[in-house]
């Protein structure tokens, strides 16, 4: 996970973190294909018109009276991946993950979950899919007004239709679980806006969904309450291992929570990658000028700036990874007598000198 630096504070998780849970490497637990959104009349013919498919969103309108939202966007999430889909307002980051569920319904393509194309559900499975598979943490935190903490929480299993005992269990467990505890008989007006989006959380994992959906649920908090926030997400996704789809127009919260990221453009697909990937290798300008305030030395890491060994270069080094962060690996370079070898399962793959680090921190590469 990348880390970056916002006002001067540090993103990163707590130093001596444990780190994430290793995504799996098998079939992914949630796959999109070809996926389109249009709004208005015979909204289904752009797709599949190759001269409409060209068109800018503004001309479109004109020609049509459509907007399009989502266009043709494709990508696979891995069973345990921190998935971030990034872009500013009317990208149609927020429009795409409620495609995913069909809280609204996409014009075409596929929402393949777990094998199963969620498009051609019907509407008792689709109630079973969200019941069951799926949790939302929206903005707008949604909690019932007139039910106590664990109340709300349980709200989701008293829909799915557990019995009381076993909806009070779960809640206390959860409610405990993301630091709640004593609060479970205070009305959410009593709680501050952090403590309500906790117990919004709370009702998400309760019902112990295969996939949690964020869409911008931080995005209303105020600064250092949204950093907790991030942070808690963080630790329940190291102590819980869930899939999760975030949503976000913020780039520190995108490289500090994400695996990877998405970034959207007026409902297109920009680029797909890493933080290391989009700050080191930007697809266009657009991400260029996303990225340019980003300290490179928070995120890349250190096989993006190492240069291959030559005959010449000391063989007894220090030894880091190649994943070690430019950042975390500053200090022992520049107080090493010798070049730092980058080694993987015993391999060589290049060396890290002052002169490669120094031009990170001066911000000549």
């Amino acid at each position: 996970m990348a880390t970056v630096t916002e006002n001067g504070q540090d993103l990163a998780p707590e130093p001596g973190a444990q780190p994430r849970p290793a995504r799996s490497e098998g079939r992914p637990l949630i796959s999109v294909r070809d996926l389109w959104m249009v709004f208005g009349p015979k909204a289904a013919a752009v797709p599949q018109n190759q001269e409409l498919c060209g068109l800018s969103r503004r001309e479109l309108m004109e020609r049509t009276g459509n907007t399009i939202a989502v266009r043709d966007i494709s990508f696979d999430v891995a069973p345990g991946e921190v998935f971030v889909v990034m872009g500013l307002s009317g990208s149609g980051k927020s429009t795409l993950v409620r495609c995913l569920t069909r809280l609204i319904e996409p014009t075409a393509g596929s929402v393949v979950f777990e094998g199963e194309n969620i498009l051609e559900a019907d509407p008792k499975r689709l109630r079973e899919l969200r019941r069951h598979k799926f949790s939302m943490v929206f903005q707008n935190f949604g909690l019932l007004p007139h039910r106590r903490v664990v109340d709300n929480v349980a709200y989701g299993l008293e829909v799915r239709g557990a019995g009381r005992a076993e909806r009070r269990r779960r809640a206390g467990e959860v409610i405990e679980l993301v630091g709640l505890a004593g609060y479970e008989n205070s009305y959410p007006d009593q709680l501050s806006g952090g403590m309500q989006q906790r117990v919004g959380l709370a009702r998400a994992l309760a019902v112990e969904p295969d996939l949690m959906l964020f869409d911008e649920p931080f995005s209303a908090l105020d600064p250092l309450i949204r950093r907790d926030m991030q942070n808690e997400v963080i630790r329940l996704h190291r102590e819980l291992g869930k899939t999760m789809v975030f949503i976000t127009h913020d780039l520190s919260e995108a490289l500090k929570l994400g695996d990877r990221i998405l970034i959207m453009r007026d409902g297109r697909p920009v680029q797909v990658g890493t933080g290391d990937e989009l700050v080191g290798a930007p697809a266009d300008d657009y991400v260029r000028d996303f990225v340019s305030d980003v300290p490179k030395g928070d995120v890349l890491t250190l096989r993006w700036i190492m240069r291959p060994p030559a005959d010449s270069d000391p063989v007894d080094g220090p030894e880091l990874g190649p994943d070690t962060v430019v950042r975390d690996a500053t200090r022992q370079v520049l107080e090493s007598h010798k070049p730092v070898r980058v080694v993987q399962d015993g391999k060589l793959l290049g060396i890290v000198g002052d002169e490669e680090i120094l031009a990170i921190v001066a911000g000549k590469r």
